[in-house]
């Protein structure tokens, strides 16, 4: 049974105001300029993703001066699991608060852990309503990381409005903005996502390919369009998985409008690309991250994901389209515009991690609506927005071959010529840990049991008679940026780009004929550990990337914190005067009209970091009392301005609110 909480009557009059306000949102929002008076009414603060607010009474001079104004506790915490699922809830967490609010009218929208939703007061943190699809009432995530969502839509014609948002077990939901209840006329309220996708199953998980839906990021609203992305199990070990196709509904009436095919079918654009007709079985190659959209060209822009079976496609020859990608669509209709595929026939498990950054640049003279792609593989691919033409180019150029038994690798990738890559890639002994010659010697003595060599190196399998492990896959899986992505300055056009650099192997082997028909697979992904417990490769180990993009250059990258606690504490290196180490983990960027705001964590205590805009230099640092799991945002509320974080506040997460103290405010 779904349900619903109903806190504050008078809250629902507030619908009288927001006809002018949401005119004026609208309208800002075409030129890609942040959060408009003070709200975030998008994941990102706007439908381009910036990230951005042109709120200014928080500053260098006083973030240090920053209080906690109000701390909400996740309702999660709440719920009688056990009782409702037995010993199934020994496997449930919900510690990944890692939703972003949305803020609209003095009031937060925000989703849990678990896909609960509330409405907050944005000033008090009061609970004003809240609503409980119970998607863990199967005690099954689709996602391998356990129950996380990273937030919810909102969407308003001036009279009616609407918070709306898919859950990790695959429904899509409209719920009234003012009451929490669902809406009758979005078909109840309610829609399966699995309707209509091939080999899509609510039965988990049993062996015949059929393997359920879900999501774990927001939607985007475009008009009255609601573009939905889904993820799928990388459980049971088949090739046949559902495809996470991409579909548009109208917000009005919940009425499917279109389906956009991440893996052509048929006939259609791209099928070539999957030969042997292997399009016919292969699953995966949607979207799972979050996506954008021009609100003036009408187009939404998917980063989309690998296909099934991320390390060996030697069951999917050909390029794969549309998969690894940045695709296009006119939003009213689905169809495609324009698509630039970032990986031919994907090897490393490099999806597409983030939503496309809009921007609007001048280029050698040239006024350009761009787009900027971060990626794990450590380049940001910039094009026309409306074109998909390259800012700048983007060859193919030669890539090694693949080393395992049936395996047709793509003979080139594209490659950026600008900006520069912001993250280490491929491996050579330059980027080994030398912060002494001994432990220089060892590193050398690791990777000699490995493969490696430039960036899109693929997999190998472990060989006996040669001591090889496997490759070494720099960047990592996890990749240089991943869904944290990159926030834009639109006064400066300048793009701030999170990143880490990190060595991993995948441990590729076969599984019993009974448990898979893959003929490869990765059995385990490794990390590749350095010399005597320490990092594999030099610091740092985590970086912020500041890109001028009006040139496409470097302006400034700094580590992200100086220590790492493992490294700083380790024998070896007592008394040795280290680098800065960047230990201080990717965490997602809120960009202000004065400051750089992330998270920090990884053995310094975990804080609220401010860095100069200019330059990356720390200014300032607030103490949290827990991890930082969300991108952080910023709103206003009668010219007070608010900073949001969702940190890991054990035994139940925590969204915290910082504002300055009354006598430092606007307001006196």
């Amino acid at each position: 049974m779904l349900s619903v909480k109903f806190f504050n009557e008078p809250f629902f009059a507030k619908t009288l105001i927001v006809f002018v306000g949401m005119f004026f949102f609208i309208s800002k929002s075409f030129a890609q300029l942040g959060s408009v008076e003070g709200e975030w009414g998008s994941y990102a603060s706007d439908a381009g993703s910036t990230k951005y607010t042109s709120l200014s009474e928080i500053n260098r001079e006083n973030f240090d001066k920053l209080e906690i104004a109000w701390a909400w506790t996740s309702i999660d915490g709440e719920l009688d699991l056990e009782g409702m699922l037995g010993s199934d809830a020994d496997d449930i967490s919900f510690g990944r608060l890692q939703a972003t609010p949305l803020m609209v009218e003095g009031v937060l929208y925000m989703i849990t852990a678990l896909n609960q939703v509330v409405a907050l007061d944005a000033t008090s943190g009061e609970l004003l309503w809240s609503f409980d699809p119970q998607a863990y009432l199967s005690g099954y995530s689709i996602s391998p990381l356990g129950y996380h969502h990273r937030g919810v839509a909102y969407w308003s014609d001036g009279t009616e409005s609407r918070i709306l948002f898919a859950t990790n077990d695959g429904y899509l939901h409209s719920l009234n903005a003012n009451t929490g209840v669902p809406d009758a006329a979005f078909r109840g309220g309610r829609i399966d996502m699995t309707d209509g996708i091939p080999r899509a199953d609510r039965e988990l998980l049993d062996y015949s390919g059929a393997v359920p839906l879900g999501t774990v990021s927001p939607p985007i609203v475009v008009g009255d369009v609601l573009v939905v992305n889904q993820i799928t199990s990388n459980r049971p070990h088949y090739k046949e998985r559902p495809p996470t196709w991409v579909r548009g509904y109208n917000i009005r009436s919940g009425q499917l409008i279109w389906t956009f095919h991440t893996i052509p079918q048929g006939g259609e654009f791209g099928v070539e690309t999957w030969q042997e007709e292997s399009w016919r079985y292969t699953g995966n190659g949607g979207v799972w991250t979050q996506m954008s959209a021009d609100l003036e060209l009408g187009y939404v822009y998917l980063p989309t994901e690998a296909p099934t079976n991320d390390y060996y496609g030697g069951h999917r020859p050909g390029d794969n389209l549309f998969t690894q990608s940045v695709v296009a669509l006119n939003a009213l209709t689905g169809e495609r515009a324009w698509h630039f595929q970032m990986i031919h026939h994907g090897l490393w498990d490099y999806d597409t991690p983030a939503a496309p950054n809009l921007m609007n640049l001048t280029v050698d003279g040239r006024e350009i609506r761009a787009l900027a792609q971060v990626t794990k593989q450590g380049w940001a691919y910039v094009f026309d927005r409306a074109t998909g033409v390259p800012v700048w180019p983007i060859p193919e150029l030669p890539v090694p071959e693949g080393m395992i038994p049936g395996e047709r690798t793509s003979p080139t990738q594209p490659f950026p010529t600008k900006p520069p890559a912001f993250a280490l890639q491929g491996l050579t002994e330059d980027d080994l840990i030398d912060f002494t010659p001994e432990l220089r010697a060892e590193a050398l003595d690791i990777i000699d049991s490995y493969v490696y060599g430039p960036i899109f190196t693929p997999a190998s399998l472990p060989d006996q008679s040669t001591g090889k492990r496997g490759t070494i896959f720099v960047p990592s899986a996890g990749g240089g940026a991943n869904w944290p992505g990159a926030g834009f300055d639109p006064e400066s056009n300048v793009l701030f780009v999170p990143a880490s650099n990190g060595a991993f192997t995948p441990y590729m082997g076969t599984l019993p004929a009974d448990e898979s028909n893959f003929r490869y697979y990765r059995l385990q992904n490794r990390g590749v550990v350095g010399p005597r417990g320490l990092p594999l490769l030099k610091p740092p180990y985590s970086t912020i990337t500041a890109f001028d993009m009006n040139r496409g250059e470097i302006l400034w990258q700094v580590p992200n914190g100086d220590k790492m606690a493992r490294v700083d504490a380790h024998p070896a290196l007592d008394g040795l005067d280290l680098p800065p180490l960047g230990g201080g983990g990717r965490h997602p960027v809120l960009v202000t009209s004065t400051l750089l705001i992330h998270g920090q964590d990884m053995g310094y205590g975990p804080n609220l970091i401010a860095r100069d805009k200019a330059t990356g230099d720390e200014l300032a640092r607030i103490e949290l009392s827990g991890t930082p799991q969300s991108a952080p945002m910023s709103y206003a509320v009668d010219s007070k301005q608010y900073i949001a974080i969702g940190i890991n506040d054990a035994p139940t997460p925590k969204l915290v609110v910082f504002a300055l103290p009354t006598s430092l405010g606007k307001n006196e």
